[in-house]
């Protein structure tokens, strides 16, 4: 029909392509990253409540009110940054939903957004689909953190932002304070705009503390800060997230986002309102990953892999170099019809730069199915 597709070079997504090859195979199924283990009963039965009570028809456009309030004192605890509940955060249907209405309000035809390699795969097709043009930088191993010389260098008249991923996916990484005053110097210079995908907020590992891009107060005022509630309380499926930013691009942000999905699961956010009212819910995840990233990392000692421990989200990178030459793709086809478990390879993180010789394991999975990967990850 001469139909022109505007992301014509996009093909299925890795992660649902690893999981039906897992499924075919019957393999341990690391790949994709959602948690196989329960959501706490409370939440489960705070949902139902707000049901039976009658919370069942649309919610405000911008999120219950409850809601907006809740994440307001929750940020505010965790980044001592005050965001106003009634003009300054959106629910919204997951943060795929969030990056893909910020983009849509920020970028216009020709505009360029600096993204990072290995980047989310979302970033890019969101930018394109809006006519803007994606501007890819490296992010090296073994630390994967921005260069800011390289990223003030790439800077032309016709950069819009820069997209942000901390704690980072895939590879774990988490921006310091001395980043955020590098990324504030270049914005305030060169007067772009900053998304920040902070899903991963409260996953943080030996210590470190998740920094806000949006806590930052020549940032704060730059930035869409997008979140969501699926990684921390295991609820990927509920899709529900949020969109911080101050007054003035917030009303930008729900000007497009009432028009692609109006308001978001109403019970639900009813729901999350309540269980954010005690604090140990969400700050008590980053211990619960750990253990988890502290046990496959001991488990695969002696093995062929190679390792440096992520510092955030529930990711863990492992090296091959030493034991195989083909490509992560080929590596990780091979364990799932060969040894019967599932990964992630980088290569499809990447459009211009050349993967690493690392493949991505999710270890939120339940400990008698990561001892079982690993135990076949250590036969390789």
């Amino acid at each position: 029909m001469g139909f022109k597709s505007k992301l014509a070079n996009t093909e299925a997504s890795i992660f649902g392509v690893m999981s039906q090859l897992a499924q075919k195979h019957d393999a341990i199924n690391l790949s994709q990253g959602f948690p196989n283990f329960d959501v706490a009963p409370e939440l489960i039965d705070l949902v139902s409540h707000f049901m039976k009570s009658g919370k069942n028809q649309y919610a405000p456009m911008p999120g219950v009110p409850e809601l907006r309030q809740a994440i307001s004192q929750k940020h505010e605890l965790c980044q001592e940054t005050f965001y106003c509940p009634d003009s300054e955060i959106t629910i919204t249907a997951g943060a795929t939903q969030a990056l893909a209405a910020a983009i849509a309000a920020l970028v216009h035809p020709r505009d360029e957004v600096i993204v990072f390699e290995p980047t989310y795969d979302a970033y890019v097709p969101l930018i394109e689909v809006q006519g803007g043009v994606a501007v890819p930088l490296e992010l090296k191993a073994p630390h994967f953190l921005p260069d800011w010389d390289e990223v003030a260098a790439a800077i032309t008249s016709k950069t819009r932002g820069i997209i942000i991923n901390t704690p980072h996916n895939p590879c774990g990484s988490v921006l310091s304070q001395s980043d955020l005053e590098q990324l504030a110097e270049i914005v305030t210079k060169h007067d772009l705009y900053v998304i920040s995908d902070e899903v991963y907020e409260h996953i943080v590992f030996d210590g470190a503390k998740h920094i806000s891009i949006g806590s930052h107060k020549d940032l704060k005022n730059r930035t869409f800060v997008i979140s969501s509630f699926g990684k921390t309380f295991h609820t990927t499926g509920w899709k529900c997230g949020y969109c911080l930013a101050p007054k003035e691009l917030t009303w930008e942000f729900q000007k497009v986002h009432q028009f692609m999905v109006y308001s978001v699961h109403t019970p639900v956010q009813y729901a999350y309102a309540e269980y954010l009212k005690t604090p140990q819910n969400y700050l008590s995840i980053g211990s619960f990953y750990q253990k988890k990233r502290d046990c496959i990392l001991n488990d695969l000692k002696g093995s062929k892999f190679t390792f440096s421990p992520a510092s955030g989200t529930y990711f863990q990178l492992i090296d091959y170099s030493s034991f195989y030459t083909g490509t992560g793709i080929e590596l990780a086809q091979k364990l799932v019809v060969e040894n019967g478990v599932a990964l992630i390879p980088l290569e499809p993180f990447y459009s211009k730069y050349s993967a690493p010789k690392l493949i991505r394991i999710c270890f939120a999975k339940t400990n008698d199915l990561l001892k079982s990967g690993i135990q076949r990850l250590k036969m390789v």
